[in-house]
């Protein structure tokens, strides 16, 4: 892969040959323990405002824009480190979310 500029697209779940041992051991620690607690504390958070979300679309008829961001910055979190969770790469991501932006091509 060549060097990214920012703002730049980066293909997630590419295939990529070489891997390092010692990264399955840090990934146990830091993939496995860290990036599964923030995911589960922010997935459980996040499934708390879906139900809110939905009590909002059936009161008022809308959506409640702080509760949308609040789940897409969770679900954009979820497949940023989904590489990394699942051995796909050994670049690690943050474990803390930071902005991502996920797109579909059609």
């Amino acid at each position: 892969m060549g060097e990214e500029k920012p703002g730049e697209l980066k293909q997630l779940f590419v295939y990529e040959h070489d891997a390092r041992r010692w990264e399955l051991f840090v990934r146990i620690v830091y993939g496995w323990i860290c990036i599964g607690i923030v995911l589960a504390v922010y997935g459980f958070i996040a499934e708390i405002c879906m139900l809110i979300q939905w009590f909002v679309i059936l009161i008022l008829g809308r959506r409640s824009e702080g509760l949308s961001n609040f789940i897409k910055g969770y679900l954009d979190y979820f497949v940023h480190v989904l590489g990394y969770y699942y051995i796909m790469t050994d670049d690690r991501p943050g474990i803390l979310p930071k902005r991502v932006e996920i797109y579909e091509k059609e």
